[in-house]
């Protein structure tokens, strides 16, 4: 499916930054939700609410949420990937690591998005795109410096961070190569809804002896998790990821694990080292020089 931009528009960039820091809070908020809701019950209620949001909204403002009987495997496909295999995968890495290792992992994304863009969909791999990707993944591996003691001590985690990047790599891909000929609103409410009763069928014959009414800051968490980091977030990542290319849509998203760091700076009193400075340099560097025209 051809992007009607190759860069990032100004409405784009406007959703990339309120994406950036809506997902990159959200690192540190899941962890303290997953401290006292269990992960596929936590995943279950997000996607379930989350969803069921979204197509409300698109009913209320009379976009339909028709589905023809051909797209239901499409929408099944991009479910999948996007929604099923991030979420499962993710929320078991961020239990079994840091907040920050696992964001930093999962953002390894945007390598085997170009990676897959190539070989799937044909994308041009020009010199721009490259010089963006080597910039970002260089700024993500920065960050990561100080990280691999406690990514190595806990390998099953790191490697559902790396299966969480794959699958989310392999489902912006199909949402090019497959496309769902329906509002955005409505699409992202269908593939949240597809996913969310497999996961909320797990929860329940694998959590409900862990089922209990979460305390007040876990409970903020998650109406979070679902007004914002779900409903919002999903809806306007998957606005950006069909405007543009792949490279430019994976690339860009680097903004949201540079804000999750730097959100534990100030929210957490966590400190600022050379590490996030440097970081941050390289990460501003690849957005820009793939997303804006001079």
């Amino acid at each position: 499916m051809p992007s009607p931009h190759e860069r990032l528009p100004p409405k784009g960039l406007l959703l990339l930054a309120a994406l950036s820091l809506f997902w990159g809070l959200n690192w540190p908020i899941m962890k303290v939700v997953l401290g006292e809701v269990a992960p596929l019950t936590f995943r279950a209620i997000c996607l379930l609410c989350g969803g069921s949001g979204l197509l409300l909204v698109a009913r209320a403002s009379g976009i339909s949420c028709k589905v023809t009987p051909g797209e239901w495997p499409r929408l099944t496909a991009l479910s999948l990937f996007n929604i099923f295999g991030w979420n499962v995968f993710a929320v078991y890495g961020v239990l079994l690591l840091s907040s920050g290792r696992a964001a930093l992992l999962g953002y390894t994304m945007p390598l085997w998005g170009v990676i897959l863009s190539v070989y799937m969909l044909g994308e041009r791999f020009t010199a721009r795109r490259g010089a963006g990707l080597v910039l970002g993944i260089a700024g993500i591996f920065t960050l990561m410096s100080d990280s691999f003691a406690g990514i190595v001590q806990a390998p099953i985690g790191a490697a559902c961070m790396v299966a969480a990047a794959l699958s989310w790599a392999f489902g912006i891909v199909l949402i090019k190569r497959l496309p769902v000929a329906m509002p955005t609103i409505a699409m992202t409410g269908w593939m949240m809804l597809l996913a969310g009763v497999p996961i909320a069928v797990g929860a329940l014959a694998l959590e409900t002896s862990r089922l209990a009414m979460p305390s007040f800051w876990p409970a903020f968490g998650l109406a979070y998790n679902v007004l914002i980091a779900f409903m919002f977030c999903y809806w306007a990542w998957n606005r950006i990821v069909l405007m543009v290319p792949v490279a430019v849509s994976s690339v860009s998203s680097l903004t949201t694990p540079l804000i999750g760091v730097l959100g534990g700076v100030v929210l957490l009193g966590e400190t600022l080292g050379w590490r996030e400075m440097v970081a941050a340099l390289l990460i501003l560097a690849a957005v820009g020089t793939v997303s804006i025209k001079r």
